[in-house]
C-alpha cells in the first residue's frame, strides 16, 4: 500500500506532499455532483492526502469544503478520521487594488472563515495581480495583523516573484510557502526562487505538475490540438507548451517520460509529478484530480523514485527548452499578452 509522504511546513504543522487541488470543483470543468465530490474528498483524505487547496475566488469550493469539515469534524476530534489541512487564498480583485484597505481584506478573510465553518484559517496564500499598483506590502502586513488577531494560522503567497517576495520578507511578513507553477515544462522557479526560499525557510507548493493533463499518455503521438479547447486549463498549459518549444519538442519529452514510466511501471503523470517532488525546495505538489477513480494512479507517485539515469534522460530534453522565460508568473503578468487574456481578474465581488 502506498504511504503518502508528509512535509513539516511549519513547527507543529505537517502537510501531505500531495495536495488535492479543488479548482476543478468550481464548475469550470463541467457540472459538479455535490455528494460525489464529498465522497471523493473522503477517499482522498483517508488515503493520506489530507491537505486540500482552495481559494476565495473558486465558486462554491470553500462552502463545499466547509460541509466536508462539518461531516467529519467529530471523527477528526476523536481520532477516527485523519486531521485535514485546508489551504485557501486571498485574491483581491484587480479593480480594488488601488484602494484596498485592511477592512476589505478582513472581509475576505471573515467570509472564508464563515464558508469553511472554522475559527482560524490553516493557511492563507496571498496574491497580488499587478505590481505596478502599489500596496502589496501594506496588504500583506494587514494580513499579518489578522494572523496576530488569531484569524489565520500561517501566511503564504502565491505566484510571487523574487523581488516582490523579498520586499515582503524585508517588511517582516512571515511567509511559510509560495505556491508556484513548476513542472518539467516550466522550470522558472529554478532561476532564483528556489535559492531565495531555501535561504529563508520558505517551501514551494507546486501546481501545474501535469500541465492540465497534457503530461499524460493521452497526448503522446497525437496531432497538435488547436482551439477551442475544452476548458481554460488546457488553453493555459498549451501556451506553456508553446513557450517550452512547441509540439515537436513536447512530443520528445512525452516519449522520454513514457520510457521512464514504463521502467517504473507507472504513468507519465506520476513520473511528471515525482520529478517535481524531487526538486530542491519543493514541499508538495498540488494535483487536480477531480474524481477518486484517479486515486490509485495518484498514490503510485509514492512508490517510485527517479534515479540519476531517469533525471539525465529528462534533462536531455529540458535543456533544449526555449522557455518559459523570466521569473515566477512573469509572462502571465504581461498586460494584454496571450497568457493574460485568459485570466479573470475580478472574481472576488462575483463570489460574495
Amino acid at each position: 500500500m502506498s504511504v503518502v509522504e508528509r512535509f513539516p511546513l511549519a513547527p507543529g504543522y505537517s502537510i501531505s506532499r500531495l495536495i488535492k487541488g479543488n479548482w476543478q470543483l468550481a464548475g469550470g470543468h463541467g457540472p459538479v455532483e455535490r455528494e460525489q465530490a464529498l465522497e471523493d474528498l473522503r477517499l482522498f483524505v483517508q488515503a493520506g492526502i489530507t491537505t486540500l487547496d482552495c481559494a476565495d475566488i473558486y465558486t462554491g469550493v470553500e462552502e463545499l469544503l466547509g460541509e466536508f469539515l462539518r461531516r467529519h469534524r467529530a471523527a477528526m476530534r476523536d481520532g477516527a478520521f485523519p486531521e485535514v489541512q485546508i489551504h485557501t487564498k486571498c485574491v483581491p480583485d484587480l479593480d480594488t487594488l488601488p484602494t484596498l484597505t485592511r477592512r476589505d481584506l478582513e472581509a475576505i478573510i471573515d467570509r472564508s472563515l464563515r464558508r469553511l465553518g472554522v475559527e482560524r484559517l490553516d493557511l492563507v496564500q496571498f496574491h497580488w495581480w499587478d505590481y505596478d499598483i502599489p500596496g502589496h506590502v501594506e496588504a500583506a502586513l494587514y494580513l499579518k495583523s489578522l494572523q496576530e488577531a488569531g484569524k489565520i494560522r500561517h501566511l503564504a503567497v502565491t505566484n510571487y516573484d523574487v523581488p516582490h517576495l523579498e520586499e515582503l520578507l524585508k517588511a517582516g511578513v512571515p511567509v511559510v510557502s509560495n505556491q508556484v507553477q513548476y513542472s518539467v515544462l516550466d522550470r522558472r522557479p529554478e532561476r532564483r526562487m528556489v535559492e531565495l526560499c531555501q535561504r529563508h525557510g520558505i517551501a514551494l507548493l507546486c501546481y501545474g505538475t501535469v500541465a492540465g493533463g497534457f503530461l499524460s499518455e493521452r497526448y503522446l503521438g497525437v496531432p497538435e490540438p488547436t482551439p477551442p479547447f475544452e476548458n481554460r486549463s488546457l488553453l493555459k498549459y498549451k501556451l506553456i507548451i508553446d513557450e517550452f518549444g512547441g509540439w515537436e519538442l513536447f512530443q520528445q519529452l512525452l516519449s522520454t517520460l513514457k520510457g521512464v514510466a514504463d521502467k517504473h511501471n507507472a504513468s507519465v503523470a506520476s513520473v511528471a509529478t515525482r520529478y517535481v517532488l524531487q526538486q530542491k525546495g519543493v514541499a508538495a505538489a498540488i494535483v487536480g484530480a477531480r474524481h477518486a477513480r484517479h486515486l490509485p494512479d495518484t498514490l503510485r507517485i509514492f512508490d517510485i523514485r527517479l534515479d540519476e539515469a531517469d533525471l539525465a534522460a529528462i534533462q536531455r530534453i529540458t535543456q533544449q527548452a526555449q522557455g518559459p522565460l523570466g521569473d515566477i508568473y512573469s509572462v502571465e503578468r504581461i498586460k494584454g499578452g496571450k497568457h493574460a487574456v485568459i485570466m479573470k481578474y475580478n472574481l472576488n465581488q462575483m463570489n460574495r
